[in-house]
């Protein structure tokens, strides 16, 4: 909740920043004549649109952390099939990976929503259809983000633990899984960075994301510009804010070695 407030907080004093620096480029820029008012902070509107806009925020953070949760555990399972002797389940490995690595997301997304109800009959709600678009579609990088780090982990710590008597399950669970998270950190956070971004894309089945709603207001405002710089200074504020919880986690993750 503390976070919740801190970010509506940055939000706002974001928005009043643009509005300050803006405020006098009335009469520049190819003779624009910005609008910003619609977001001013003074009038009962402005602080109406800018309440609507910024609300959009929780719906993005909530379907991105619940599609990455999901995309890196199925990432990991998959992974671990590609790894498996059984030539049965690396072949699934590949056909999961390749599939879902190409076919675009847009197409995924509108395939779930429409396709799904047709074929077996499942109507998702519109938050679980970008859920469950987003997490297939990045569980494939994920998988092989996990079998890459998988992979890194040395020989002799398997051997070692084999030794110990420890079956595969916690060879993987004990030696394995720990040492490939520290290595693999980075590109779970740069995935999570990308799962962020192409949240945007649930803005086309309805989803009251930041994009959505972006284009809501601009129905009835029409002042794109605004409307889509402070869009932009929203996503370009909650990437750097991941970015810099992916940068102190793995910082306390190297201190643990």
């Amino acid at each position: 909740m503390a976070l919740r407030q801190k970010i509506s907080t940055w939000l706002t004093f974001l928005a009043l920043g643009l509005l300050a620096g803006c405020s006098g480029s009335s009469g520049g820029g190819d003779s624009y004549n910005w609008g910003w008012y619609i977001f001013n902070p003074m009038q009962a509107k402005g602080v109406s649109n800018l309440q609507f806009l910024i609300g959009g925020v929780w719906a993005t953070l909530w379907v991105s952390l619940c599609a990455i949760c999901i995309s890196v555990i199925l990432g990991a399972l998959v992974a671990l099939a590609g790894l498996s002797r059984r030539k049965s389940l690396n072949r699934v490995n590949r056909v999961y990976v390749e599939l879902f690595r190409s076919v675009p997301l847009l197409v995924l997304l509108l395939w779930v929503f429409y396709g799904l109800p047709v074929i077996i009959g499942l109507q998702l709600s519109v938050f679980a259809t970008g859920v469950l678009s987003l997490a297939l579609s990045d569980s494939a990088f994920e998988a092989e983000v996990f079998r890459a780090g998988i992979q890194s982990v040395p020989k002799g710590q398997i051997e070692a633990a084999k030794s110990l008597g420890l079956t595969w399950s916690q060879q993987m669970r004990l030696v394995v899984m720990p040492q490939a998270i520290k290595v693999i950190l980075p590109a779970l956070g740069n995935q999570f960075v990308y799962v962020l971004k192409m949240s945007s894309l649930v803005s086309v089945i309805g989803l009251q994301e930041l994009t959505r709603r972006a284009n809501e207001l601009n129905v009835s405002e029409y002042r794109p510009l605004e409307i889509y710089t402070l869009l932009v200074a929203e996503y370009l504020l909650l990437i750097l804010v991941v970015s810099y919880l992916v940068r102190r986690l793995e910082r306390k993750l190297s201190n643990t070695n």
